[in-house]
Parts: C-alpha cells; structure tokens; sequence
C-alpha cells in the first residue's frame, strides 16, 4: 500500500515536473511562428483573399508542412550546438560568405521593420491618430520594452501579444462565409500560370517561411539555454506554433475572401480597387460593419508592434554573431553596445523610412518586403540544409530523408516560381 503511494506521488511529481519543464522551454516556436504574421503577412493574406478568393486556401497546407520542418530545424541546430545560424555559417563557410548572407538579411530586415511601421501608420490612420505621433512613440516603446525589461518580461509580452492575433478568427466568423466553398478552396488545390497568381504565392511563402525567423528562433533557443536534453518540449513549442501561426493565417485569407472578393464578383462594374492597405479595411465596412474595420485595425498595429520588436532582434542577433560581439536581451549596455546599437539602428531606419514614404506607398513597400524574402529564402535554406546534414557539426540528430525532402523541395520550388515570374514579368505573353 505505502509502496504504491509512493509511486502515485512519483508519478504525480514526474508531470508536475515535465509541466513545469514544458514551461520552461515554452516561447521561442510561439513568438517566432506568431511574429511571422506581421503586417506584411496580414496585408497579403488579405490581398490573397481579396484578389483570389477561396481558391488560394489550399496553398497554406504545403506551407504549414514547409514551416514546421525549417523551423523545427533551426530550433534543433540550436539544441545541439548551442550557437545561432550565423555564427556556424561564419564557422563553416567562411567570412565572405557571410558577409553576403548578412547584406542580404540586413536589406530584407530592413524592409520589413519598415513595413511594420506602415502598419502601424495605417492602424492609427483608422484610428484618427497622426501616423508622425504613432509611429515614433511606438518605436520608443518597442526599444525600452526589449531592451530596457528582462527577457523573461519581454517573453511574456510576446506571448500575451501572440494572443490577440485571435481578432481575426472573430473577424473570420463574422465575414460569414459559404463554408462548403471555403473548405473546397483549402482542401482542394487550384492552379494557374497568371503571373499575378505566382508572385502572390511567393509573397505567401516569403511571409510565412521568412530568412529571419531562422536566425530568430535559433538564437532564441540558444539564449534561453535550451540544450538536447530539453529539446523534446521545445520541439512541441515549435510545432504548436506553427499551426497557431497559419491557423490564423486560413482567417486573415478567409475575411477579405467572403467579403471583398464576393462582392467584386457579384459587383464587377463597381469592385473595391485596393491601392493602399486602410482600403482592406474601408473596404469590409459596408458589407461586414465598422466593428470589423476596428479589428482589422487593432490587429494591424498589434501585429506592427510585435514584429517592430522582433524583426529587428534578429537583425542585432545575426551581425553580433557574424561579426563575433556579445549579445542578448539580457545583457547592460556596456556589455554588447554592438548589439544595442543595431537594435536602436534597425527601429530608427524602419520608422524614419514610413514617415518619409508617401502614405500610397506603404502598400507597396509591404508587399515588396514580402517578395524580397521569398527570394531570400531559398539561399538561407541551402545553408541550413548543408549545416544540419555535417555528421561533425550533428551527429545522431542529422535531418532525415523526409525533412530533406521537404526542405528541399521548398528551396527548389520558390526558386522556381521565383524564376518564371519574373520571366513573365520581362517577356509578358502578348494580349
């Protein structure tokens, strides 16, 4: 009797313990999958929606699938070397290399942190606040919250932020969409050679699988010190993220597809023409109401200021580790300038590039942010492939045949749609 209480209360111990542990480990797959559904993911997933309906549903299967391999790969470098991606390409490939990486990732980061500032723009437009007010206050915020608060608080503020993504599941339901059509879409792939067509689907690539979260995550993973032996909850972290991530992303397509994109076909004399981001969301007032406006809005900015926090981390993580400097959230100035300077650097060039850009332009600016990526990212999975496969560098936890497959595939196909849209852009087919 007092041997078997014994072993309940092992037992007991034994999953408070793994809970805990969980715990523990829990944060970097969340906030880098939730981070990954910035304002340039919103805006194209609602310009998918509005542009093509249902019928581009289907393309968020293969990208969840592509997401999870590359991020569950990055987090497991991390795990077993204990060193970001930059810091083994430099070890591996040498500094020339590199450098070419870090210029590129720097230029894409760049790109983006803008993008997340002319989100935040447009957010507060809709809101009647002067974006010349928004967006330098939310810059100011965003460097004391990541670099004047521990990492722990910083964690939790990007765990509590990745919540409220669920706004748009609420705005998804309220669109009312014609289910059986909706599944259709998702379940059942449509295929076209319209150039508009393959660039929005390496848009879709390049906003979901983007070269910065995997610096990002694997820098996170081991900074938090996350090592093997802990790797099997961090693995479900990860996991769970990434169909967090593009469970909300099947609703930002899903909104804008039984609202703007019904109306335009029934409606092809007087469509809604999206020519900047706020008409995504003007645009969803007269048939969803103002109530769905309002969170669109808030979840523009939420998502401007989470990823305005993030993106430019990964930046100051990259070039530390590129460049041999100390680093980390949780370091003093005097510790790593280098890596604060980035950090400040990186916000001041993203909101000083929004307010500087004509308001019609913003719209631009995030999708093009999106296409660089997608074109980027092929070369950073090349790298990741050739690290995670060295028996020197991994050991026993080498990829296997099914995740390289799957990488692979997914470098080879955005290279390849990359290449025939843009010869269909040079050579367009005569009308």
């Amino acid at each position: 009797m007092e041997a078997t209480s014994r072993q309940s209360a092992r037992r007991r111990f034994g999953w408070a313990a793994k809970v805990a542990l969980f715990f523990a480990v829990l944060g970097p797959g969340i906030i880098t999958a939730s981070a990954d559904n910035d304002v340039g993911g919103i805006t194209v997933y609602s310009q998918a929606g509005a542009q093509f309906g249902y019928s581009i549903l289907w393309t968020l299967i293969p990208i969840t699938i592509a997401l999870i391999v590359i991020q569950e790969m990055g987090a497991r470098m991390g795990a077993v070397t204990g060193k970001g991606l930059a810091g083994l390409i430099r070890e591996n490939f040498g500094v020339r290399w590199t450098f070419f990486v870090m210029l590129c990732l720097v230029v894409a980061n760049s790109l983006t942190t803008s993008a997340e500032f002319a989100g935040v723009a447009v957010a507060a437009a809709i809101f009647r606040i002067p974006p010349l007010v928004a967006v330098p206050v939310v810059a100011a915020l965003v460097y004391f919250l990541v670099l004047r608060t521990s990492r722990g608080t910083v964690e939790k503020v990007f765990l509590a932020l990745s919540a409220l993504y669920l706004t748009y599941v609420v705005s998804g339901f309220r669109a009312a969409p014609n289910w059986h059509d909706v599944w259709k879409g998702f379940f059942i792939p449509t295929f076209s050679h319209n150039t508009a067509y393959l660039w929005m689907i390496i848009a879709l690539i390049g906003t979901t699988i983007t070269p910065w979260m995997q610096f990002y995550i694997q820098a996170s993973i081991v900074e938090k010190g996350i090592r093997i032996r802990d790797y099997a909850l961090s693995r479900i972290d990860v996991i769970f993220g990434c169909f967090v991530t593009d469970f909300m992303s099947f609703f930002m397509i899903m909104a804008p597809a039984a609202t703007i994109f019904i109306f335009n076909v029934a409606h092809p004399a007087h469509p809604y023409v999206i020519n900047e981001t706020a008409d995504l969301a003007k645009a969803l007032e007269p048939i969803a109401g103002a109530f769905a406006v309002y969170l669109f809005a808030f979840g523009l900015l939420n998502a401007g200021v989470f990823t305005a926090s993030v993106l430019p981390l990964s930046t100051a993580y990259f070039v530390c580790e590129a460049g041999g400097f100390e680093h980390g959230v949780d370091k003093r100035f005097r510790e790593a300038p280098v890596f604060f300077t980035i950090y400040a650097a990186s916000l001041i060039v993203g909101a000083g590039l929004v307010l500087f850009i004509p308001h019609r332009s913003l719209l631009a600016l995030i999708t093009f942010s999106q296409i660089v990526s997608g074109v980027l990212l092929p070369f950073i999975l090349v790298f990741m492939l050739l690290l995670i496969n060295r028996k020197s560098l991994m050991g026993e936890y080498r990829n296997g045949p099914v995740f390289n497959v799957i990488a692979w595939a997914t470098a080879i196909v955005v290279s390849a749609l990359t290449v025939l849209s843009l010869y269909q852009t040079l050579f367009p087919a005569p009308s």
